[in-house]
């Protein structure tokens, strides 16, 4: 019987076969020990004795090397001393392939080697923590807002223009014309939130943003959601709750994973509702307690939200940014029209934004000026603006970016390590 040893558990004293790969082997005489992995979570030591196995069997099994590929059958055995508690008494060893000498070894690797054998560190144990712990993050998003009444649906990757003008997009031809890399689906889910009323979509996304800091990538995943009818305080307090969801399904589900990574799990068990929430300026007057020199128009940058985060041991929303820092389709508020009705979620632990979103502006005439004020080509938003005579309504919307939301939950010091093959400004390889 084949079975992953993630669930040996349930199999103490029963014959089976594992088909894997070999984390580690050493002998002693007639006693040879394979630590195998199968890509589940978790390591299962298989004890192939001489005795046991035969001549043949057993000198195959001498010379499985580190990653060699193996197929391993015996009985499994309740062992305190293994890890996870069990091993396997082997009666058969197949080896698949003999892998080369591994390249990656236990001692220190420089981050550049690393990242160049990419395709062979992902199967290191915190490298396979790190991207179990990403698979429960899409899940449970996807879980959540599907339990919300939201419908899935998709977005364009290639498009004629962008949310915010074209000088963060990664630009190609498209049959003579200039189409761009998405780096948001909003603009297509404004659309889709008139037709089914609560929509997201979820994918890859694009940014040429030159920027070579720990939470930039320039491709990386995104989840947008749209919702008709929904103000700006209604969107928090969905996104407040969504985190909520997120956090407790990687406890429940990923804890040993956290452990592994060494994550100070007690840190994700304190973010409790309700979450911090600052405007910008009593962003300001904190920061500036707390040593920063920042000056009002200023955008948040990285050294101002690692600042702001460590103050605080659950995330933060600051909400009304200045509206001349912020996108063209942003409402602004009626009490304040210099502020914008926007949000962004600025998670603990010096970890910064994951979440940004606002209210929409709504109304067709505001909108045109808007383009206008940011010199954005009417033309290729006619569409857009279309939204506004058709039934406009209030509306909200946010994203949040999947590899900072894992990089959160794991306690990375980049978000390099929380998708499976990174591409920066200068690494579009393996």
């Amino acid at each position: 019987m084949i079975v992953r040893i993630s669930d040996i558990a349930g199999f103490d004293g029963k014959e089976v076969t594992i088909q894997g790969w070999a984390a580690n082997v050493r002998s002693s005489g007639k006693i040879a020990f394979l630590q195998l992995r199968d890509g589940s979570a978790g390591l299962l030591q298989a004890v192939i004795s001489h005795d046991a196995v035969g001549d043949a069997v057993f000198s195959s099994a001498k010379t499985v090397t580190i990653e060699s590929s193996v197929i391993v059958t015996g009985t499994v055995k309740a062992e305190p001393r293994s890890p996870g508690g069990f091993e396997l008494q082997a009666t058969n060893v197949e080896l698949v392939q003999k892998a080369e000498e591994y390249p990656i070894g236990k001692k220190e690797h420089g981050p550049e080697f690393l990242h160049d054998n990419r395709h062979l560190w992902i199967r290191t144990p915190k490298q396979a923590a790190i991207l179990r712990v990403r698979d429960t993050v899409i899940w449970a998003l996807r879980e959540f807002f599907r339990n919300e009444g939201f419908v899935l649906t998709d977005t364009p990757i290639l498009t004629p223009t962008s949310c915010e003008g074209t000088t963060e997009l990664f630009e190609t031809d498209y049959f003579g014309q200039k189409a761009y890399l998405s780096q948001s689906g909003q603009l297509y889910l404004e659309a889709l939130a008139s037709a089914l009323g609560k929509v997201y979509d979820f994918g890859p996304t694009f940014r040429a943003e030159k920027s070579k800091t720990r939470r930039h990538l320039t491709e990386f995943w995104m989840l947008d959601a749209e919702m008709a009818y929904t103000d700006l305080e209604q969107s928090m307090a969905l996104q407040e709750k969504m985190i909520m969801y997120v956090v407790q399904s990687v406890l429940k589900e990923r804890r040993a994973d956290l452990e592994l990574l060494e994550r100070d799990i007690a840190a994700l068990e304190k973010v409790q509702t309700p979450f911090v929430r600052m405007t910008y300026d009593e962003a300001l007057v904190k920061l500036k307690e707390l040593g920063s020199d920042i000056k009002w128009g200023t955008d948040l940058g990285n050294d101002d939200e690692t600042i702001l985060t460590k103050a605080y041991d659950r995330p933060i929303f600051v909400t009304r940014y200045p509206v001349a820092i912020k996108a063209f389709y942003m409402k602004p508020d009626p009490q304040n029209p210099k502020v914008a009705l926007c949000a962004d979620l600025l998670a603990p632990e010096g970890i910064g934004e994951i979440i940004g979103g606002s209210q929409r502006i709504d109304d067709y005439d505001f909108l045109v000026k808007r383009l206008e004020e940011h010199k954005l080509n009417r033309k290729d938003f006619e569409w857009y603006l279309d939204l506004r005579k058709y039934g406009s309504v209030p509306h909200s919307g946010f994203g949040i970016g999947l590899e900072r939301t894992v990089g959160w939950m794991c306690g990375l010091a980049h978000v390099r390590e929380a998708i499976p093959f990174p591409r920066l400004i200068n690494r579009l390889t393996p």
